[in-house]
């Protein structure tokens, strides 16, 4: 704390952040009365915190705001704003008789029989704290968020005046940007939702060109497969195929051959990827277990992974160690064939 020439401590207030403070605070009397409008007299203040840059108030309610009740909750308070309302305060009122008029009490706080009663038109609370002289000066109001943070009480965020201001202007760069990327389309929306309709037909066909490339691949699988004492098996590298495309394998297998082992080692995007899968009797007889077997192989690759006895995959760190896993669980599997 600095001293002035006299050697006495004086206290030097920021101004600017003490506004900002000035207006989130009224602002959190403003969404209270909102928030009862809105929503229900059932409202009350569970909790509050309030600085220069936002304000959080807390608040009975049961259910999630919907857009429409945000969106009316602000229209309140912003109306409330322009409407420039003086503060009218009384600093020596009865508790009894500022309950009579309607005060909110705020949470956690207590009174005793003399209390200062803040009032901005039909807002009228118990209130310590620093207010605008009048509602205008808040500027603008727009709550950011809203969530859950207790059973029945829900959460608001809010920004005023400056930080208002800064975060529309932040949102309509973005929409700008956005629009120039579908050449300043007179319906942004539409454009929007074209695109997104094309790109999930587009994905759709990627898709199934995917499905019909690995049953080609499923079936060259199976035409080169060993027969082993009459059991199907098929032990090779696919690289290229991701765990996703590996697994579709296995169960195109699993839907079609009745006796058989599957035993494939890919390296895709920088990463080894390991599946085993079985047919049911293999498992029921052999008493092969996919799910051990590939996660104690996995090991060998500085990795891990599971799954069912029947069908399992796992993944790793060191993609030279591949072929190791595979013939580990190749030594495993050929002991029972």
């Amino acid at each position: 704390m600095p001293q002035n020439i006299d050697g006495n401590f004086e206290i030097i207030v920021d101004a600017a952040r003490r506004t900002e403070i000035t207006n989130n605070h009224t602002a959190t009397h403003l969404l209270h009365y909102a928030l009862r409008s809105v929503l229900g007299t059932h409202v009350e203040q569970k909790g509050s915190m309030v600085n220069d840059e936002r304000l959080r108030f807390d608040f009975a309610h049961f259910n999630k705001m919907t857009a429409e009740e945000i969106r009316q909750t602000e229209i309140i308070v912003n109306e409330l704003i322009r409407q420039n309302i003086v503060k009218e305060e009384n600093r020596s009122a009865n508790i009894e008789e500022a309950k009579a008029m309607g005060a909110m009490a705020l949470f956690g706080e207590k009174y005793g029989k003399v209390v200062r009663v803040i009032k901005f038109g039909d807002s009228i609370e118990l209130c310590g704290g620093t207010h605008v002289a009048s509602t205008g000066q808040i500027g603008f109001f727009k709550i950011i968020s809203e969530s859950a943070i207790a059973a029945g009480v829900r959460r608001i965020e809010a920004i005023t005046g400056k930080a208002a201001q800064e975060y529309i202007f932040k949102q309509i760069d973005t929409l700008s940007e956005i629009s120039a990327k579908f050449n300043n389309a007179k319906n942004l929306v539409g454009g929007i939702e074209t695109m997104m309709n094309e790109n999930a037909t587009l994905k759709k066909q990627v898709e199934a060109y995917k499905l019909e490339e690995l049953k080609s691949l499923k079936k060259s699988l199976v035409e080169k497969a060993e027969n082993r004492n009459g059991t199907t098996f098929i032990c090779t590298r696919i690289d290229g195929h991701n765990g996703n495309d590996i697994k579709e394998i296995c169960t195109q297998l699993r839907g079609e051959l009745n006796n058989f082992a599957f035993l494939v080692g890919s390296v895709c995007d920088d990463k080894p990827t390991l599946a085993i899968a079985f047919s049911d009797n293999m498992v029921k007889e052999k008493g092969l277990n996919a799910g051990n077997l590939v996660r104690e192989s996995a090991k060998l690759m500085q990795g891990g992974g599971g799954g069912q006895p029947f069908m399992a995959t796992a993944g790793g760190k060191d993609i030279s160690k591949i072929d190791d896993a595979i013939s580990l669980a190749k030594t495993e599997i050929e002991k029972v064939l």
